[in-house]
Order: C-alpha cells, then structure tokens, then sequence
C-alpha cells in the first residue's frame, strides 16, 4: 500500500474541526505527507462592511468581515498541526461554500486523502438537508476520512 503523500483537511475554526486537523495532523506527521489545512469562507458583503463601519468606524471594520476569520483558523489549525506530528504544512483560505472550496483545494494539491470531522452528520437538519461531511464523502475523487470529533 502506498503511503498518502497530500492530506488535505477542512477547519471552521471549531474545536469540533480542530480534532479533524489532529487526526489529519497525526496521519501525515507518521507517512510525511504534506498537509494542507484549508477554510473556507463567504466574502462579506457591502452592506455588512457598511454595517461594520458605522459600529465600528471605518479603521477597523476590516478586523471583523472577509477572510480574517478564516486566515486565523487555519493559523490556529497550523500551529496544533505541528504539535500533532506534522512537519510540512500548508494553509489555504477559499472562497465559498465549503464543499466545493475542498474540492478545489484537493485538486489543485493533487491530494490523495480528504480529511473532515463528521459534526452534522447525526442532526436533523444534516440528515433532510444534508452536511458538510457526507456531500464531501460524496463528492470526492479521493480517499476521505471522516473523524468521529463530536
């Protein structure tokens, strides 16, 4: 069997998702694989920045609306990587919805291994709506490990 030489694994900033990146983390760290660690997020749009502004003032709207969010889960992602096990890490922050973001994200990487955490999976509105996890497992070209982080 050949090792996994990309792992691709998606972050919400949430604790739930953070033990996904510690599995992740774990498995590259023990192959040496690359691990890109991916989030994704919806711009913000003029009338939220505009919202920001008026609360705020026009200095520091920018703190709280974009990407920033998502540029900080995936800094804090790296960091519990590295403690993980992981020695080559990549962040990634997407633009839009989170299963299409991943799937880009493990494509332009050439990933062999998706990683999520399986937070929606047990919920009403997961199982008629349908989440995050199972669209992916769905969805992926490659191998996906869906973590037990709930």
């Amino acid at each position: 069997m050949v090792a996994y030489q990309t792992v691709v694994v998606g972050t919400d900033g949430s604790d739930s998702s953070y033990r996904a990146v510690d599995r992740a983390a774990a498995i590259a760290g023990d192959t040496g694989a690359t691990l890109v660690i991916a989030c994704a997020f919806q711009p913000a749009s003029a009338r939220t920045v505009e919202r920001a502004q008026d609360s705020l003032g026009s200095d520091v709207a920018y703190q709280v609306v974009g990407s920033n969010p998502a540029e900080e889960s995936v800094r804090t992602a790296a960091e519990r990587a590295n403690r993980a096990g992981a020695t080559k890490v990549k962040t990634v922050v997407v633009d839009g919805d989170p299963v299409p973001a991943l799937t880009k994200v493990v494509h332009e990487h050439n990933a062999d291994l998706l990683v999520i955490g399986n937070r929606g999976l047990n919920t009403l509105a997961g199982r008629i709506l349908g989440s995050v996890p199972s669209e992916a497992a769905r969805k992926s070209t490659v191998d996906v490990l869906i973590v037990h982080t709930t």
